[in-house]
């Protein structure tokens, strides 16, 4: 298949979109980067960072002491913010603003679509005699109006109840947005309904924190740490995503609308020379990789790594570890940021779960930990963990909370999208389970037999080369097919989707792992009576009950094996595969009492979630089916169809001049054609009442739109290369 063609040296008989795609090729191949290049010269990075933020430093500089101080209470140690100070803070955060060209502010929100929402409003106000005046009260810092109807609330808000408000978040510190015609200040905010009930991901993260410190203390307090630091959840998603050339996205209608590819033969290489990942990054990607960190790091954004992934045309960019709540806005500024800067190079980034079928798809790995100013890591293990009681019932605390709701776990991973990734042999199974290594698995192997009594050392690494140094070992290999997985001094849940907020699954391990430290608490608190020569005896026995209980979830082996599933079954694990199977774990009893004990969630809010979480499933399937359909019928059957002519007016013209005509191709292509269309059919029959259930869709809808794609795919491999109007995986994959 030629894909160096150029428009002029296509067919004459070519779609137009065909020609569409031809010059979507030349366009990407004869790219030339026309944005200037970055001046690093003039300003380090070191200066970049935070330069667009009312970070500490600003506040410290701009604010009265007393009032700072008031501040850092709020936001380093959990206390109730003083709503006196927001005038104050009001008029330094505008001053600062304007000083960095700002006209407008906005109060950014994240309500249940997952995406990021702002509403601008302007600094100036008229004056009496007719000029304007810059202002920006603490009224207008604290709280904002946006609609309350026109966004996703699972029932909480009707269309004729349009009230919400925004609340201004004191501990995500405001940032600008720069374009290239203006700034405007961004105030991270809570967004809730007129009720007071969360309509937006961060409001449960803040209440998931709260109530994650207040348990986490009495484990504290029970090892002689009476302490008022806060003890906050921490972060550190993987963003994965792929990049294509604008000329390929905007020539797939399924790219455009769907953020995947409905249609797509497997191309001639694929990923199986495993020569993409880690490998030497391409110049315009890098370029593009160069500007988004310095973009980032001009938000305060601490973004650390860059490197291809296993697919070709996948990335990846990590973050080092913050806060939970700064890390999930963090997040959500890092998907916007990659979308924009791409246009700046031609390229559009995908960050869909899976993109391409066939290849790996893209994770967002959210590495979790729990610690304090005072505390550092709490789920550091130390050299030797079987003499570190606090970080073995913390990491216990763990192992109770996933092996418990594992279900939870599942359905806040749970999305259309995610679907089409999870269980493949390129992210963990839908099963729930824990990695803990081999020294960990080796410690809580000994508790569950009596008592530990030794730890696996670390070693060194010699690997025979003279000239080079040794390396310090680790204790215990890592796992890349297990979704929740400890690695060093934090657990990583590897089944979060690319495309996700990381607001619920930091909202559901913040509340289950609280639960669990309270169940500790209160066994320990029980069992010593306050004699703190009874905690060790105490310790142990808390120790091997849960592993006992629920030691099962831990497995270190191959998660993609058959022999996982048939072995995760016997040991009684949940095997949810689908969204349809694992939303509705949010409606069991047991997540609606986690979650309104611990004032996370209301009943009402959790339902609410469930609503809005099958709803977008249903669009999104909807929306996929629709264009299944319409690329189907309007590209791929007419170009087909051309094709098909072609042959026979081919064979017909060799007849008639006497040679013979071998009608297999003709007739393997009828064949196909035929075939389509009966799937087309198929599928039109099965969306002919809409798609407004969650099973509905799973068990009838996708089937067939993948049976339609079957026959495409097998059409794309016959059809003239020159009348196939869609950019092929090997263009779009390619092409850099």
């Amino acid at each position: 298949m030629s894909t160096t063609s150029t428009p002029s040296q296509t067919s004459s008989s070519s779609s137009s979109g065909s020609s569409t795609r031809q010059s979507a090729i030349s366009a990407a191949i004869n790219y030339r980067q026309s944005s200037p290049a970055l001046d690093f010269a003039n300003s380090s990075p070191e200066g970049v960072f935070g330069s667009m933020v009312f970070g500490k430093s600003q506040m410290k500089k701009r604010l009265p002491k007393a009032i700072f101080k008031s501040l850092m209470k709020t936001m380093e140690a959990g206390e109730k913010l003083d709503p006196t100070v927001a005038d104050v803070v009001a008029m330094a955060m505008k001053d600062w603003a304007i000083e960095k060209g700002a006209t407008h502010y906005t109060h950014v929100f994240y309500p249940l679509t997952g995406g990021t929402a702002e509403k601008h409003d302007s600094f100036m106000s008229p004056t009496d005699d007719g000029g304007t005046l810059a202002s920006f009260s603490g009224k207008e810092l604290i709280q904002g109006e946006p609609d309350g109807s026109s966004f996703p609330s699972g029932g909480i808000r009707q269309t004729h109840e349009a009230r919400g408000y925004t609340i201004w978040d004191v501990t995500s510190p405001a940032y600008i947005l720069e374009n290239p015609n203006g700034t405007t200040l961004a105030i991270p905010t809570c967004f809730v309904s007129w009720t007071g009930e969360a309509l937006d991901k961060k409001t449960p993260v803040l209440r998931s924190m709260q109530a994650l410190d207040a348990q986490a203390h009495r484990i504290l307090k029970l090892f002689g740490h009476d302490t008022k630091a806060f003890v906050a959840s921490t972060a550190g998603p993987e963003q994965e995503y792929f990049l294509v050339d604008k000329g390929f996205f905007y020539a797939r209608p399924d790219l455009v609308n769907a953020g995947r590819t409905l249609f797509g033969a497997a191309p001639p290489k694929g990923q199986e020379f495993d020569d993409h990942y880690f490998g030497a990054i391409p110049e315009r990607v890098l370029a593009f990789m160069f500007e988004v960190e310095r973009e980032l790091f001009k938000l305060g954004v601490p973004v650390k790594t860059r490197h291809n992934e296993v697919a070709p045309g996948q990335f990846e960019l990590a973050p080092i570890f913050e806060t939970a709540n700064v890390a999930t806005d963090h997040q959500q500024l890092i998907m916007l940021v990659l979308k924009k800067v791409a246009k700046k190079y031609d390229m559009e980034c995908l960050t869909h779960e899976k993109p391409f079928a066939g290849v790996n798809g893209s994770g967002k790995h959210v590495n979790w930990s729990l610690g304090s100013s005072e505390h550092g890591n709490l789920l550091d293990p130390g050299d030797t963990p079987h003499e570190n009681a606090q970080f073995l019932v913390f990491c216990a605390a763990v192992i109770r909370a996933v092996y418990k709701h594992q279900g939870l776990l599942r359905a806040v991973v749970a999305s259309a999208g995610n679907d089409h990734r999870l269980g493949a042999n390129e992210a963990p199974p839908a099963i729930l389970s824990i990695f803990l290594g081999d020294q960990l698995q080796d410690v809580f192997e000994q508790i569950k037999g009596g008592g530990a009594k030794s730890s696996l050392p670390k070693g060194n690494l010699e690997v025979g080369v003279d000239t080079l140094p040794p390396l310090d070992k680790d204790a215990g290999d890592r796992n890349r097919t297990s979704p929740f997985a400890f690695t060093g001094n934090r657990f990583e849940f590897r089944a979060v989707g690319s495309n996700f907020s990381i607001a619920g699954p930091l909202v559901a391990m913040n509340t289950i792992i609280a639960q669990s430290l309270d169940y500790c608490a209160s066994q320990l608190e029980s069992a010593t009576g306050g004699d703190e020569g009874k905690l060790h005896g105490a310790v142990q026995s808390l120790l091997s009950d849960i592993m006992s209980e629920c030691g099962d979830i831990i497995f270190n082996g191959n998660g993609y094996s058959e022999e996982w599933h048939a072995e995760a079954e016997k040991r009684g694990l949940k095997n949810l595969k689908t969204t349809a199977d694992a939303l509705p774990e949010l409606l069991t009893d047991e997540v609606k009492k986690l979650f309104s004990t611990y004032e996370v969630l209301s009943e009402r809010e959790l339902e609410s979630r469930y609503e809005t979480y099958c709803e977008q499933y249903c669009m999104t399937v909807n929306v996929e089916s629709n264009l299944t359909k319409q690329i189907a019928r309007k590209m791929i059957f007419p170009a087909a169809i051309r094709y098909q002519n072609e042959l026979a007016t081919t064979c017909t013209n060799l007849k008639a001049l006497g040679y013979e005509f071998d009608t297999n191709t003709l007739d393997k292509m009828t064949g196909l054609v035929k075939s389509l269309q009966d799937a087309i059919a198929t599928l039109a029959e099965a969306t002919k009442e809409g798609c407004e259930e969650v099973n509905h869709c799973c068990t009838d809808v996708l089937p067939a739109m993948l049976e339609v794609r079957k026959y495409a795919d097998q059409l794309e491999a016959v059809v003239a290369d020159d009348l196939w109007p869609l950019p092929t995986y090997q263009e779009m994959l390619f092409i850099k």
